[in-house]
């Protein structure tokens, strides 16, 4: 079995300390994985909004590279790119002239043989199992499970958990220690790609998201998308003007809260790279 990963153009910029810590966790549990070669966009929001066969050429040529270098899985920690790899695959899988279109487009082979997963899905494949006798420092803290509104939808395509109440990444947290809060937001919406062209929109969005988690008592708001983490993190300064409040809980990727979990350093795991400071540990 042979597992690559497609970093999107996230993990590569906005995201670095995302990538730094799956990379991390899959060194600790032992997992090989591999970088893509030569990957390109999988056309993100605007693809689909402006060319359907754009849309789809864009995550088939990903879908072939994997192919082509023998990738019986990919990892796709976006949620965005999960959701555009996961969607292609579904529509030349169930049209074969559809699929014979993209492949002449692409000028590669595609048959739709890979595996894709998203970060959850390759945690509770290959890490749950094992997790629990790696723990030394269990994560001792009230969490938000925060899912966001594309990790589990279209729910009949993706087919993974419940789209309205997702439980997987709330047990995960329960295996190292953490205590999930009940959290109605888990699946609402941050604003995703609005984040500059309408950072009033991401504002008011976001702010509802972690607000909740607060009220909530929870310590820190648990995440599996860079988007997410994007707007929630990133975005504080003008989601805290936009509410005229100064909401100061983290915003944790999965990843990262396990890595301290096995007693990987918080450097390690990308903590320091955040814009709202992680004091718990």
């Amino acid at each position: 079995m042979k597992t690559g990963i497609y970093p999107g153009c996230s993990l590569t910029g906005s995201a670095r300390d995302y990538n730094e810590s799956v990379f991390a966790l899959a060194e600790a549990f032992d997992l090989p994985i591999s970088q893509i070669p030569d990957w390109n966009c999988c056309g993100a929001t605007a693809a689909h909004n402006l060319n359907k066969e754009l849309s789809l050429a864009l995550p088939g040529r990903i879908l072939a590279l994997a192919e082509q270098n023998d990738m019986d899985e990919i990892i796709v920690p976006c949620a965005a790119c999960y959701s555009r790899l996961t969607v292609t695959q579904h529509e030349l899988r169930k049209n074969p002239e559809l699929k014979n279109r993209i492949s002449e487009v692409i000028e590669m082979d595609y048959r739709g043989t890979s595996k894709i997963l998203n970060v959850i899905e390759w945690i509770d494949k290959y890490i749950t199992p094992k997790l629990e006798e790696k723990v030394t420092k269990p994560f001792d803290h009230k969490v938000a499970c925060y899912y966001g509104c594309l990790l589990v939808r279209p729910d009949k395509v993706l087919n993974y958990d419940r789209a309205e109440d997702p439980r997987t990444m709330d047990t995960v947290m329960s295996k190292i220690g953490a205590t999930p809060v009940d959290y109605p937001y888990k699946t609402e919406c941050c604003g995703a790609g609005l984040s500059i062209s309408r950072t009033d929109i991401v504002s008011k969005l976001s702010g509802k998201i972690i607000e909740d988690a607060e009220h909530r008592g929870a310590e820190a708001i648990i995440v599996a998308c860079p988007m997410c983490h994007s707007n929630l993190d990133m975005r504080r300064a003008d989601i805290n003007k936009y509410w005229e409040t100064e909401y100061k809980i983290p915003v944790i990727f999965v990843t990262q809260a396990i890595g301290l979990a096995i007693g990987l350093s918080s450097e390690n795991v990308g903590l320091h790279r955040h814009f709202v400071e992680v004091k718990i540990s």
